[in-house]
């Protein structure tokens, strides 16, 4: 499970880097509406990122977990097509990219959920 703090660290990192891109490189070449979609992306990205640090410092302890486990993967499955893509939305304004966005809703919402029964069976027992 130590490969999911990696992969949330790097995303948290990506997120404070592409936050820093759209406030400063994008402000003058983005539409105000497209640059706060760029901007949703990084947010998303940026929170997402850090509950997935969470699950995976929890798994260290927890490692027999499939709850989990499957939240995990669920985080990392939203990290990749939720905030990327946003990003490639905005910056290329193909506008079928956004029919995909709410999969990677889609899966956060799957992680909370395996999150919260991971909770539930925590304290049942």
């Amino acid at each position: 499970m130590q490969r999911f703090l990696f992969m949330g660290a790097l995303s948290g990192f990506l997120a404070v880097a592409f936050g820093a891109f759209a406030a400063h490189g994008l402000s003058d070449k983005l539409s105000p509406h497209m640059l706060a979609v760029f901007k949703t992306g990084a947010e998303y990205q940026l929170s997402q990122a850090l509950i997935l640090v969470v699950v995976s410092l929890l798994s260290t302890k927890y490692h027999q977990s499939k709850a989990l486990k499957i939240s995990a993967w669920a985080f990392v499955f939203g990290l990749l097509v939720f905030p990327f893509s946003l990003y490639a939305l905005a910056l290329t304004g193909i506008t079928w990219l956004g029919a995909i966005t709410p999969l990677g809703g889609l899966g956060f919402l799957v992680g909370w959920a395996f999150l919260a029964v991971f909770a539930f069976q925590q304290y049942q027992s």
